[in-house]
C-alpha cells in the first residue's frame, strides 16, 4: 500500500479510501465486515462514511455496521483513520440538519454513539451551508476538538471560493482549518480542475475524489454489456452519460485494452496521478472488487497515455489544461 499525508496535516492515510456507502444498502453486514477486514489486510487505513448512509427505510445504518466491526476488537479502531460527515437532515425537525452549532454538536455525538468510538478522526461537512456563518461553524468545531471528539475537519462538494472562505475564517481564529475536500472528480467530470483543485493546493487541502468511475461508466461498462454481465452503468444517470459519450467510452475502453489494463483501474490510476489528489474513494460491494482495485496503485500512466486520455476527455478549460482564470481569460 502507498501512503501520503492528508493535506498539510501530519496524518498518514492510504492512497485508496474505502467508501462504505454500500454497507447496509447493497452489501450485507457480514460482507461489509469481510470487506473492512480485507482492507486492513491490504494496508488500507482510511475509511469514509456519513451519518446518513443506510438510513432510508429497509436499510441498515452504515455507521452502526462499522461500529459493530470496531467492537470485534483486534485493533480495528486503532488501525483506522475514520471519516464521517455532517449536514444532511437526519430527522424532520428544523434543526436536524445543516451546520448550525446545535446540529453539529448533536450529529457528532450521534455518530460517536453509532460508531461505538470516543473520537472521529475526520469530520467532513457534507455540503456548504450558505445560511450559517463561518464564525459559528468554526466555534462549534473548535469545541469538538477541545473535547477530543474530533481531530481533523474537512469539506465535501465545496466550490473553490468556499474553501477560501473556510480557510480564511479558520486563520482568523488561529485554527488549523480544513485538511481535506471530498469532491466529485473523474475523467468525465473535471470541473474541479478550474478552481477547486488550485484552491486546495494553495491552502494545503488534500483532495479526495468521489465517484471516481462516474457511476460505473468508466469501469468497462460496454465490455460488461457485451459479456452480458451486470454493470453499474445501467442506472438512469449513468445510462444517460453513456448515451451522450458512447463514442468516447468505446475509445477509452479500446485504449485501456491497448494498455493491457482494466478500464476501472486506469480511471483510478489517472486520479492518483493528478497533483493534489490524496486518494479516490472506492466503494466495493464485494471483497473481490476491493482486491481488484488495488491494481491501480501499480499502474504508471506515461505522458502518451495521459495525453490520449486528455484527448478523449478534455479538460474543462477552452484554453487548454489551465486553472482559472487563465482557463477562460488570458
Amino acid at each position: 500500500m502507498q501512503y501520503t499525508r492528508l493535506g498539510r496535516s501530519g496524518l498518514s492515510v492510504s492512497r485508496l479510501v474505502l467508501g462504505t456507502m454500500n454497507f447496509g444498502t447493497e452489501t450485507t453486514e457480514a460482507d461489509s465486515h469481510t470487506i473492512m477486514d480485507r482492507a486492513h489486510e491490504h494496508g488500507i487505513n482510511f475509511f469514509d462514511t456519513a451519518n446518513v448512509y443506510g438510513t432510508r427505510p429497509g436499510e441498515e445504518s452504515t455507521e452502526e455496521i462499522i461500529g459493530r466491526w470496531f467492537a470485534a476488537g483486534g485493533g480495528r479502531r486503532e488501525k483506522t483513520v475514520l471519516a464521517t460527515k455532517v449536514y444532511l437532515p437526519t430527522g424532520q425537525w428544523p434543526n436536524d440538519g445543516f451546520l448550525s452549532a446545535l446540529n453539529i454538536r448533536r450529529a457528532a455525538d450521534a455518530s460517536l454513539k453509532r460508531l461505538g468510538t470516543d473520537y472521529i478522526d475526520l469530520l467532513q461537512m457534507h455540503h456548504i451551508d450558505r445560511n450559517t456563518p463561518w464564525e459559528e461553524i468554526w466555534e462549534a468545531f473548535t469545541v469538538l476538538r477541545q473535547q477530543g471528539k474530533v481531530l481533523y475537519f474537512g469539506s465535501s462538494n465545496f466550490a473553490g471560493w468556499h474553501l477560501a472562505q473556510a480557510q480564511e475564517a479558520a486563520r482568523s481564529r488561529h485554527f488549523l482549518g480544513l485538511v481535506s475536500e471530498q469532491s466529485r472528480y473523474n475523467l468525465m467530470t473535471r470541473w474541479a480542475e478550474l478552481e477547486v483543485l488550485p484552491a486546495a493546493r494553495h491552502y494545503g487541502i488534500g483532495v479526495i475524489p468521489w465517484g471516481p468511475l462516474n457511476g460505473g461508466v468508466l469501469g468497462g461498462v460496454l465490455r460488461k454489456q457485451r459479456e452480458g454481465a451486470a454493470a453499474r452503468g445501467s442506472s438512469p444517470r449513468s445510462a444517460a452519460a453513456l448515451a451522450e459519450h458512447r463514442d468516447a467510452i468505446e475509445a477509452y475502453e479500446k485504449l485501456c485494452a491497448d494498455l493491457g489494463e482494466h478500464p476501472a483501474h486506469v480511471g483510478l490510476a489517472w486520479l492518483l496521478a493528478q497533483p493534489g489528489v490524496t486518494g479516490p474513494v472506492i466503494g466495493p460491494r464485494t471483497a473481490g472488487q476491493l482486491d481488484g482495485s488495488l491494481h491501480a496503485l501499480r499502474i504508471t500512466l506515461d505522458d502518451a497515455a495521459l495525453a490520449a486520455l486528455d484527448r478523449l476527455f478534455p479538460p474543462p478549460a477552452p484554453n487548454g489544461a489551465k486553472p482559472a482564470p487563465e482557463a477562460y481569460a488570458w
